[in-house]
């Protein structure tokens, strides 16, 4: 089933951008506490944050899997029903990776909104050996299920304002 295709900034409202910058503030402190500058949460139809989480992966010695998408929406499984997450969104500072994407579709989220795109985080990042980036977007992990994924991403008007978390980072 393919990935509901959404553009970007026309449909982003104010309730959307705040929780995209709160995943934004997420990866600022993810980055503060020497953690990869990602961060997200998850986000009730009614507005109730179920989950967040920042990154918690520092490849090599620790656990790779400990992407802030992954962890928000697990955690958000644990307590909620499957019911609950298909009309929850996950707020993201940057473009799902698969990984990422796969919990995302298997915890049941139906929406997902993103500033940076993988391609502007590659940029950033270079071929650092803690992001070996997969080209793989995740509109086309999500249209590979048999469920509608909404995507809403990448979001121009605070793509920078994502980036700078990783400024200086991927460098030191």
């Amino acid at each position: 089933m393919d990935a509901k295709m959404v553009p970007d900034d026309g449909i982003l409202d104010e309730r959307d951008t705040r929780f995209v910058r709160q995943a934004i503030a997420l990866a600022e402190r993810a980055k503060a506490a020497g953690r990869h500058p990602f961060g997200a949460l998850v986000v009730a139809a009614d507005g109730t944050v179920l989950a967040e989480a920042g990154n918690n992966a520092m490849p090599p010695e620790g656990d790779p899997t400990q992407h802030a998408e992954r962890l928000a929406v697990a955690a958000a499984a644990q307590r909620h029903s499957p019911q609950t997450l298909a009309k929850a969104t996950l707020y993201t500072s940057a473009e799902p990776c698969a990984m990422c994407a796969g919990a995302i579709y298997w915890c049941h989220v139906g929406r997902v909104v993103y500033a940076l795109s993988e391609q502007h985080l590659l940029k950033l990042t270079g071929n650092h050996p803690e992001n070996p980036t997969l080209s793989l977007p995740c509109r086309t992990v999500f249209a590979s299920g048999q469920r509608p994924v909404e995507v809403i991403g990448p979001i121009a008007a605070l793509a920078e304002e994502a980036a700078q978390a990783h400024v200086g980072f991927w460098t030191s």
